[in-house]
């Protein structure tokens, strides 16, 4: 029974020795068995100091209480003596709750803890084997490895190791652990023994001598029949060794009454989970030199021979080493490994990104990525990275000044508190995760373990925090920091890579011309003026997201060329460096295509827009056009007036292709726009906006060059085509019609030849030769086409629709809609045109016909010869044409009575004709998606070589550019193109339906 005053007291002791459950601490002191431990202060300081008081007492009670009578005494007493033991026994039982649960199953297993010197030593393969030798089945076998895992823990906990040795020894009994699997299966097979010669090669973790406390074993199996053996053998030797491996992967993985040991897992082997489960070592080098990808190396440089026969097991290591150290020389070497960089982020669910130790940004696998990199890269001339463990190929590149010193010291200590980190969450229940606890108790638990004691749960997440933000800053600049080390010589008393290294890590980056970017690198980052300085405080992180492009080349020749055309204004570089937003902004533009670069390069200053969060939004028709025509009124003549608009217009379209570029590419603060026809149409409207605003000035220039502030008649300019759809993409001309009525009083023929002069000068100033993206005006859609006037009079137009009209001519005014000069007679002419183009009672039968008939004569005429009418974006099946004719033809027929259908934009009448019951939801998703996808795809075409195209470029880093901005990364440009087809070929479908009538 319990004295009031003194469980007040103990109480009180147990709060202070880090308990949080004194009472249950107390009830727990009081059973019988502890009767000889009660109140000992020796044993409440040793539980004090465990990561978990509570969790430590209940499992020393349940050890205790599993103690045969006969030898309790003997448990207590050296408990109580012997403080090493003491400590570690008490530290596995408070920071491992699975541990508690097999020492209370196997009371007896606290004696491996007892011997001090037993303990204090790092055991080797050797020990570990002579731990597991009395196992002889799998029940057994695990039932030792457990044994020895304990041991192992305590010298953790209490540490004796750290976490690098740790791993280490956890990786020496996975290999003492293998041998004795096989060893069993060998056992229960013997006539499969002896027909063949088996090595199990270890990978990843535990090849790299790193395992965690509860990891997948991966293997390789590679196998020969034994000497002597005829070669016609051979199969039978292989199915034998199967059998051996098969054998060997259960009784490590199977569970049984102790549980697993750990899975076997042999799918790093060639062809996967679908390829044999063991090979000859011809078959695996015959399988690495035709087939193997870029991955299937990184895995091999941690490959080590771990059982079975060891002749084998080296001759295959020393086989494929020189494999692993050619890889850096394929083709796709650096989109390949980023590619499966990128593919582990993507795979992590959402809701666990944040407490995702291992693959999360920040996380073990960005460390362990980048040394391999690095290895695989100048490995090729340097055997002194040949290491498979991390923390040694690590120092190895710091020795060899592939890493700064101070980076690899930083990189280092991140990477071992990761892992400690990882060991104690898996070493509570000996479960595989890699997740940061959310529970408090276990927050706590954790962070008492690491020897966080004041206040556990903050210091821990303020630790994890500074740690992964470390490595995620070091994960970039660790590759790009030598480069400028190399090229400006800096860092005196550093070893630095030598000019070929630095080539060589360039082209392993994706550079195709190192030299030309080791130049760059040196006129930006020589020197000691600040302007050098700032550039490497930049360099680093640009040259990453250079390289994540399709074309880190030319993001580099642009960078340095913006570099020399504002380095001496004070404002350019202090943006980059202090706005988060506008480096990456202005990166993911010079890498992404001609186009923005272009324009950028003309009008340096307008760099300034990607810092501001308002820059990148476009701006609307009303304030352009106020901008333009101040602009105007300000030149001395029409020359310098359109030039100033031009100049204008040169800008905005900066403006809207950086906007773009960012949007489909995604950045750090700007995620990639999800919706890709809300990108289409903001393009649409702003360069529509931008070329309607331009072509206000001009005719506003035109008009005072010649007749001061008003023209004899009055005038008004109609956009036709996607100009008036107001779906103009970067390629696209200004397609038009131009309308007069003569002013009071004004003779009708000098009103007519007032308003051709007008026009021709227009066309004029707009095409003059400057370095501006020319604007084309093309007014071929005009009555009578190319051999009609080119301007008519309001009555003109009236007369020639009401007596010679087409049917295609009503189509193509589907689109007209005013865009400059006299608004009222604009708003007159659509008001004329809205009975031809929205006939009462729609389309006869034969007026459908004759637009079929053209439809299919366009097809078979304007298709480019050699052409693939599968991926021409305009004229080919499912494209453009095929989906705006479709949606034209519904709002011809039905328009004078659905409202919703009069309108110039495609999307927006495919969306009425929908509403209306015109056309089902999926058909007319269908044709959105086709007609979004195609008017991207010339965009793109534009963005990436700079001049238009209507199909997909050759080349293969302009493909990889337009994949990039469609949403496909590096290496998927196949799969665009099989997407493109796919899509338009179900377009193709519902247009036969609805537009042929098929």
């Amino acid at each position: 029974m319990t004295v009031p005053g003194r469980r007040s007291s103990t109480f009180s002791r147990l709060l202070r020795h880090g308990f949080t459950d004194p009472s249950g601490a107390e009830r727990l002191l009081d059973v019988p068995e502890l009767a000889e431990l009660r109140g000992d202060s020796v044993l409440l300081d040793a539980l004090g100091a465990t990561a978990d008081p509570d969790l430590a007492l209940r499992g020393l009670v349940r050890l205790v209480e599993a103690q045969p009578d006969a030898e309790r005494q003997t448990f207590t007493s050296t408990l109580l003596a012997a403080k090493p033991f003491r400590d570690r026994l008490l530290g596995v039982l408070g920071a491992s709750e699975a541990l508690g649960d097999h020492l209370a199953r196997h009371p007896r297993d606290w004696e491996s803890l007892v011997t001090y010197e037993a303990v204090d030593l790092h055991p080797g393969v050797a020990e570990f084997e002579r731990g597991l030798a009395e196992a002889v089945d799998a029940v057994s076998l695990r039932v030792a490895y457990r044994r020895c895992l304990l041991a192992i823990a305590a010298r953790d906990v209490c540490g004796t190791t750290d976490v690098a040795e740790a791993a280490a020894e956890l990786a020496d009994l996975a290999t003492a652990t293998l041998r004795a699997a096989l060893a069993i299966a060998r056992t229960a097979a013997p006539a499969d023994a002896a027909l063949c010669r088996l090595s199990v090669i270890a990978m990843g973790k535990c090849g790299g001598h790193e395992l965690n406390y509860v990891s997948d074993v991966d293997v390789i199996f590679v196998a020969e029949p034994t000497d002597g053996t005829e070669a016609a053998d051979e199969g039978k030797a292989l199915q034998a060794a199967t059998r051996l491996a098969s054998h060997l992967m259960r009784i490590c993985s199977e569970t049984n009454i102790e549980g697993t040991i750990w899975p076997v897992d042999a799918n790093l082997r060639p062809e996967g989970r679908n390829g044999p489960l063991v090979r000859t070592l011809s078959s695996h080098l015959a399988y690495y030199q035709r087939w193997a990808k870029t991955w299937e190396f990184q895995a091999l440089l941690k490959a080590r021979a771990v059982a079975g026969d060891p002749e084998l097991g080296a001759q295959y290591i020393d086989a494929v080493s020189p494999l692993v150290w050619q890889a850096a020389e394929r083709e796709n070497f650096v989109p390949d490994v980023q590619k499966m960089r990128r593919r582990v982020v993507d795979n992590i669910p959402a809701a666990q990104v944040d407490r995702e130790l291992k693959l999360g940004p920040g996380g073990l696998r960005d460390v362990e990525f980048a040394v391999q990199l690095l290895q695989l890269v100048h490995g090729r001339n340097d055997a002194t990275l040949h290491s498979g463990t991390t923390l040694d190929a690590l120092a190895a590149l710091a020795a060899g000044g592939y890493v700064g010193r101070a980076d690899a010291s930083q990189l280092d200590e991140a990477y071992r508190f990761l892992r400690a980190m990882e060991h104690r969450i898996q070493l509570y229940r000996l479960r595989r995760t890699h997740l940061v606890p959310e529970d408090e108790a276990d927050l706590r638990r954790l962070g008492r373990s690491l020897g966080l004691r004041t206040d556990p749960v903050t210091e821990l997440n303020r630790t994890w925090k500074r740690h992964a933000a470390v490595v995620r800053r070091l994960h970039e600049k660790i590759f790009y920091r030598p480069l400028l080390d190399a090229v400006a010589q800096l860092a005196p008393g550093e070893i630095r890579l030598s000019p070929k290294a630095a080539g060589q890590r360039l082209e392993a980056l994706g550079y195709a011309d190192p030299a030309a970017a080791l130049r760059h690198l040196e006129a930006l980052a020589s020197g000691v003026s600040r302007k050098a300085a700032i550039q490497r405080t930049l360099l680093p992180v640009l040259l990453g997201w250079f390289a994540d492009s399709a074309d880190p080349d030319a993001g580099l020749l642009g960078f340095r060329k913006v570099s020399d055309a504002l380095g001496k204004t004070p404002w350019y570089l202090r943006l980059l460096r202090d706005e988060g937003a506008a480096a990456e902004n202005l990166a993911r533009v010079l890498s992404a295509g001609r186009l923005a670069p272009d324009l950028l390069l003309r009008a340096p200053e307008a760099v300034a827009l990607l810092g501001d969060p308002e820059g990148l939004k476009p701006r609307g028709r009303e304030h352009l056009e106020q901008e333009v025509l101040a602009a105007v009124g300000r030149a001395d003549d029409a020359e310098q007036a359109v030039a100033a608009a031009r100049g204008v217009r040169r800008r905005e379209l900066f403006r809207t292709t950086a906007a773009d570029l960012i949007g489909s590419y995604g950045t750090e603060d700007s995620p990639r726009e999800p919706d890709p026809g809300a990108l289409v149409d903001r393009v649409g409207e702003a360069v529509t906006d931008l070329n309607a605003a331009t072509i206000a000035g001009a005719l506003r220039a035109a008009v005072r060059a010649e007749w001061g502030e008003e023209l004899p008649t009055r005038f008004a300019v109609i956009g036709m085509g996607r100009f008036g759809g107001h779906e103009l993409g970067y390629g696209s001309d200004a397609d038009v019609l131009f309308v007069h009525e003569p002013r009071e009083g004004v003779d009708e023929q000098e009103a007519a030849r007032a308003a051709n002069r007008v026009v021709a000068e227009m066309r004029r100033l707009l095409q003059l030769p400057t370095a501006d993206p020319p604007l084309l005006i093309d007014a071929d859609l005009r009555p009578e086409g190319k051999s009609g006037p080119m301007v008519r009079t309001l009555k003109s137009y009236a007369a020639y629709y009401h007596r010679w009209s087409l049917v295609w001519e009503s189509q193509a005014l589907l689109r007209a809609a005013p865009m400059a000069g006299d608004a009222e007679l604009g708003a007159r002419f659509i008001e004329l045109v809205d009975p031809l183009r929205y006939p009462a009672e729609g389309l006869g039968e034969e007026a459908i016909r004759e637009i079929r008939r053209l439809k299919a004569r366009m097809e078979s005429e304007r298709l480019p010869r050699g052409a693939d009418p599968t991926l021409h974006a305009k004229l080919g099946r499912g494209g453009l044409s095929d989906v705006e004719w479709t949606v034209q033809l519904l709002q011809m027929r039905h328009g004078w009575a659905e409202p919703g259908l009069r309108t110039t934009r495609t999307r927006e009448a495919l969306a009425a004709a929908h509403a209306a019951g015109l056309i089902p939801t999926e058909e007319a998703q269908t044709l959105d998606e086709a007609w979004v996808l195609a008017t991207r795809v010339r965009n793109a075409v534009m963005l990436v070589r700079g001049r238009a195209g209507d199909t997909f470029p050759s080349g293969p880093r302009e493909l990889a550019a337009v994949g990039r901005y469609l949403g496909y990364e590096t290496g998927h440009v196949g799969e665009m193109v099989d997407d493109y087809r796919r899509i338009t070929r179900r377009a193709r479908a519902v247009v036969e339906e609805y537009f042929y009538g098929a």
